[in-house]
Parts: structure tokens; C-alpha cells; sequence
């Protein structure tokens, strides 16, 4: 009988389907016509990026539950594909699936750093620690060829603005030569993303990401160049990367991260059936122990928002993760990621002295403005 397909993994891709955004008013739903669509057969599914001109690019928050106040974001979806990606529903609101969509239809905000200088620039800017890359991976693999991330970090270098940055990339090194000297200044630091340390899980788990052993060589690369390094055990997913906790730990100090952060697994609007359609296709038959412990960790539901429970879940096995991570983190002698991050120095802070003329409707300099200087 002919119906419903069920999702199925695409290869070197997180989600497996292009599932309906919020927003979307048409719905889509896969459907066996008989003429054995063979998945496998299907073309592989391209990268697109579009550049965007961003109209303002420092985005502020007030969760008590965040270590910083100030984001910097230069791309929209990301093509690293992680599954459990919290970013993943902001696709919804350009109109696109927060599924396939998300990884594969990207947006480089290609005036950033203009926006950025202009922003220091403002006589009422007061300078906070900027966080960089946090919705989506600030060096994903667009950003070999475009660069925006390193010209954002030229700004901040030559404002001697503090930043951090968080990330799952290798292409991280590349840019040492900025991050060593202001981490030098106290004002860098850097966190290394590691889930897993198998590497069959992440290439399904986080499919264009840096293998595990990769982000290993990275830590120790920013390490030895003097540059603080954190690990950010993030996810942890019951029964899939919950049982590496220890050893997660363990090998990144030996790599050279002294500091840690972890987050259980969060499963906001979209992210929640993409996920469970992921657990179906590489995890079948765990799927519902996963989900089970998931619900037991928020209250019965598959996620709650509140500030106080929503990186650290609640309950009884929510505390068994917490008493495991941070014992192994004081017997490591690993600091806490949020105290890396507020040591970082705001008064060296100079205004730049080159600001762009503000952009027109399409990205250039405005009409009939002329410059003051």
C-alpha cells in the first residue's frame, strides 16, 4: 500500500528532511508514488550562500543563563548540519525550512565588519565582551573564501575590543595570528566544541563539522599559542554521547583546555522533530530510551524554555550529569568557561579611527550624504 515515506538519511547532511517552518503556510510531506524513488540515486544536495547586507550585526540579550550580553553572527544557517543546532528554527523566518534548508541555504553577511567599525564608532558604544560565532559557526566552511570572520577580528584587534569565540572548525588556527597577541593583551579566548570523541557518531551527528581527533590538534594548537582554550561538552545526549562525559573531559585537558562548559540536549520549535527523525534513522533502536530520559530531564516535555532548567535540564538524571561533568572537571583542575569569559579586559578599548560612510538602500554609501572629515 502506497503512503507516507518515512525520512531517511541523506549523506553528509544532519537533518533528513526539508521539514515545514512555523511560518510556512503551504505543508510538505514525503510521499511514496511508486516509482521507487531510490534515495540513494537522488543528487547530492549543493551549498548555496547568498549575500546578505545586514542592516545591524551586534545582537543583545538579557538571559541570566548566558555568560555574555553581546553576540556577533556573520552568517545565517550553517553547513556544519548539526542535528541538535538551537539556530536551526531562525531559518523559519526567511521563509525556509529549518531542516535541510538550514544547512544547505546559507546567508555571509558580507558587510560585518563595516557595521562593526561603525558600531565602536557610536560616542555612546560601551564596550562588552563580544561573542563571536554563537547561533551559527562563525567558521564554517564558507569562510575559508570569504574571510568575514578574520576582518571581523581585524576590527576588534585594532579596537582592542575583547571577544571570545566558540567553534567546531579547524580554520580556527588560521587566524592565530590575531588571537595570540590579543589573548596576550587578555583580550581572547576561545572554546572548542567536542560532543563525541567517535567519530561514527559525529559524521552523522554533526556531519561537516571537524572529526573529534581534529578539534583535539585544534585545542592543543590555540594552547600552545598561548591562547586560552575552553572545551563546550555541548550537547549531551542521553545514551549517545552521554556515556563519553568522563572521557570527553579527560582528553581534551591532555590536549590543553582548561576551562569546560557543558549543556544537555535542546530541543526548541523545529529542532524537536528533526531530531527525533535523526534518532529514527541512525539510532532505532534506542530512540525512545533517548527520548524517555530527554522528558525525564525536562518535567514530562520534550523541552522547557525556563531560564533556570533549560541548559542543565532538572530532576534526578539531570543531577547525575551535572555531579559527573564537574567532579571530573575538579579533579582535572579545569576551570569554568563562564569565568574564562568575564576575565577578559573592556578598558583598553579605543574607538576606530576609520569609519565607512553609512550604507544606502543597496549597501553602498547613502545618497547625498557627504562625509564630515
Amino acid at each position: 500500500m502506497l503512503g507516507p515515506l518515512p525520512a531517511a538519511a541523506r549523506k553528509g547532511r544532519g537533518a533528513v528532511s526539508n521539514l515545514q517552518g512555523r511560518y510556512e503556510v503551504n505543508g510538505r510531506e514525503r510521499f511514496d508514488d511508486g516509482w521507487d524513488d531510490d534515495e540513494d540515486d537522488a543528487p547530492a544536495l549543493k551549498t548555496v550562500v547568498t549575500d546578505e547586507v545586514a542592516k545591524s550585526i551586534l545582537t543583545r540579550n538579557a538571559s541570566p543563563d548566558i555568560p555574555f550580553n553581546v553576540s556577533l553572527n556573520p552568517y545565517r544557517g550553517c553547513e556544519h548540519g548539526c542535528i541538535y543546532c538551537f539556530a536551526r528554527p531562525t531559518h523559519a523566518y526567511l521563509g525556509l525550512s529549518p531542516g535541510l534548508d538550514f544547512e544547505s541555504r546559507l546567508f555571509a553577511k558580507i558587510n560585518a565588519p563595516e557595521l562593526l567599525r561603525r558600531e565602536l564608532a557610536k560616542p555612546g558604544y560601551v564596550p562588552e565582551n563580544i561573542a563571536l560565532g554563537v547561533n551559527t559557526d562563525a567558521y564554517q566552511p564558507c569562510e575559508r573564501e570569504l574571510k568575514i570572520t578574520r576582518r571581523v577580528l581585524e576590527v576588534l584587534y585594532e579596537c582592542r575590543h575583547p571577544v571570545g569565540l566558540i567553534s567546531k572548525s579547524s580554520l580556527m588556527e588560521r587566524d592565530i595570528d590575531i588571537l595570540a597577541p590579543m589573548a596576550e593583551q587578555r583580550l581572547a579566548c576561545a572554546a572548542v566544541t567536542l560532543t563525541t570523541l567517535d567519530p561514527r557518531i559525529s559524521r552523522t551527528l554533526e556531519p561537516r563539522a571537524a572529526a573529534p581527533e581534529r578539534r583535539l590538534r585544534t585545542i592543543r594548537t590555540l594552547s600552545e599559542a598561548g591562547i586560552p582554550v575552553s572545551v563546550s561538552v555541548a550537547p549531551i545526549i542521553p545514551f549517545v554521547t552521554e556515556p563519553e562525559i568522563e572521557r570527553i573531559l579527560e582528553a581534551a585537558f591532555d590536549a590543553g583546555a582548561s576551562g569546560a562548559h557543558y549543556v544537555v540536549l535542546r530541543l526548541p520549535h523545529e529542532v524537536n522533530p528533526l531530531f527525533q527523525e535523526w534518532l529514527q534513522a541512525h539510532f532505532p533502536d534506542r530512540a525512545q530510551r533517548v527520548m524517555n530520559r530527554v522528558r525525564d530531564m525536562r518535567g514530562g516535555k520534550d523541552y522547557d524554555s525556563d531560564f533556570s532548567t533549560r541548559m542543565a535540564g532538572e530532576g534526578v538524571w539531570a543531577d547525575l550529569i551535572r555531579q559527573r561533568f564537574y567532579k571530573t572537571v575538579e579533579r582535572l583542575g579545569m576551570s569554568e568557561l563562564r569565568g574564562r569569559f568575564g576575565r577578559l579586559d573592556t578598558s583598553q578599548f579605543r574607538r576606530p579611527l576609520m569609519v565607512p560612510a553609512a550604507a544606502g538602500k543597496h549597501g553602498g554609501k547613502a545618497a547625498g550624504q557627504l562625509d564630515l572629515f
